[in-house]
């Protein structure tokens, strides 16, 4: 009786499994990572009693916009598709009548009935479609628990120091590599792979890599209040950090990192400012100014002394004796101390004074041609900016006799005071 009972179970699995499916995934939520694709069955369909995770040769798969699928039989996957539009899967060992011919459905259903006779009339294999959302995962909150170092580079005032900071904001993820994602994440889940159960660990390790990514991001200079400007740059620094884990092992990479606001302890900050404000007493005729700034203050407090105005103006003066420096000094130092430009100077487009041939703080070769009227360099007979004619060149005398050129080529002599020549029209070059 067991089997004949596998017989006829066999019989009508196969004959079951002979429609061809079509599988079909809806938007997916914004929480839905991965999906289980399921049979599309309506009211009217035949296709009701066919066998689970068993997907039929020339079954149809619709991809949408931002999805994915893959099918995995046996539990491998076979088959990978990240195209929008119908799929139609024609390599399955279910083979059917109504797909790729009589003759060949037929002997192929032979071969399935064989073997589900030997598995009880079970159907001895597994087939499963997942749908995968490629989108932009948003509103993934962060903030550090507790300060974090932040080095602040400032090399125009030689400053290198490290805070500590706090920061708080948003970052967005996209699986980027969908088969790995499944092979070391989800597997093969029956039902939705939700983002909850991955975004606690994401979390957690975005923080452990924030204070690398920022020791890469103080390094190119920027400051710690800009860092909210610069989200591009911090991107790249975290994926550069968590790309072992998550994008090697995982397969989501991160898309963008948005930054709420970053502060300081009030000690490392009144700390930055101070140094700050005496760098800027580097310079002399700042220096001069500010002292200038102290004595007229100064002098209005000594007006207003209580043992009298004399009294003030004579403290104020001890002081100023005592200092050794006065603001017109300090003015006099600052002029000596002005570089004078070089004979071979050139200022480039960012407004650096070079000597090379190339800008010192941006690369930019040096500008050869001549300048028109409205400051544009051109190589050309005409301005590429105003469209003005090349100005003509003033003429170059030169003896003809021995030589000898003028120092001003405007204005030549009459004759040659080497040779005692005098200048025509042929000394022109």
């Amino acid at each position: 009786m067991g089997l004949i009972k596998a017989a006829i179970g066999s019989t009508g699995s196969v004959l079951a499994d002979q429609w061809r499916e079509y599988f079909y995934c809806d938007s997916m939520a914004s929480n839905v990572l991965v999906s289980k694709g399921r049979k599309r069955t309506g009211s009217r369909s035949s296709n009701t009693k066919g066998s689970d995770n068993i997907i039929t040769n020339g079954s149809v798969l619709a991809v949408n916009e931002g999805q994915c699928a893959i099918i995995v039989d046996q539990g491998k996957i076979v088959e990978f598709t990240a195209e929008a539009g119908e799929f139609t899967w024609d390599n399955s060992t279910e083979s059917t009548i109504f797909y790729g011919g009589l003759g060949r459905g037929l002997l192929g259903s032979w071969e399935n009935l064989k073997r589900r006779f030997t598995f009880g009339a079970d159907t001895g294999r597994d087939q499963r479609v997942y749908f995968f959302n490629l989108k932009e995962l948003l509103g993934n909150k962060y903030g550090t628990p507790a300060p974090i170092p932040f080095r602040v580079v400032d090399r125009n005032i030689g400053l290198d120091m490290d805070v500590s900071i706090r920061c708080n904001g948003e970052y967005s993820y996209k699986i980027s590599d969908p088969m790995l994602f499944y092979k070391n994440v989800c597997g093969n889940i029956s039902q939705d792979y939700t983002r909850e159960s991955l975004d606690s660990q994401l979390k957690t390790e975005f923080l452990t890599a924030l204070q690398p990514a920022f020791a890469q991001i103080s390094a190119l200079g920027i400051r710690y209040s800009a860092l909210p400007g610069h989200t591009m740059e911090l991107a790249q620094a975290m994926n550069q950090e968590l790309s072992a884990k998550w994008t090697g092992l995982r397969g989501i990479s991160i898309v963008s990192v948005g930054v709420n606001s970053v502060t300081a302890s009030p000690e490392d900050e009144a700390t930055i400012k101070e140094l700050q404000k005496s760098a800027v007493f580097r310079n002399t005729g700042m220096a001069a100014a500010h002292m200038v700034q102290a004595q007229a203050e100064a002098m209005k407090t000594a007006a207003g002394n209580e043992n009298g105005a004399m009294m003030g103006f004579l403290g104020m003066n001890m002081a100023q004796t005592a200092g050794g420096l006065n603001a017109n000094a300090l003015f006099q130092m600052g002029q000596q101390a002005q570089p004078s430009p070089a004979a071979d100077s050139w200022k480039c487009s960012c407004g650096a004074e070079n000597t090379g041939k190339f800008c010192v703080e941006c690369g930019a070769p040096r500008q050869t041609g001549w300048v028109c009227a409205c400051g544009a360099v051109n190589k050309g007979k005409f301005c590429s900016e105003c469209g003005a004619k090349k100005p003509a060149a003033a003429p170059l005398y030169r003896c003809d006799k021995c030589g000898w050129e003028p120092e001003d080529p405007k204005n030549p002599p009459k004759f040659c005071p080497e040779c005692g020549d005098r200048f025509t029209d042929e000394d022109i070059t």
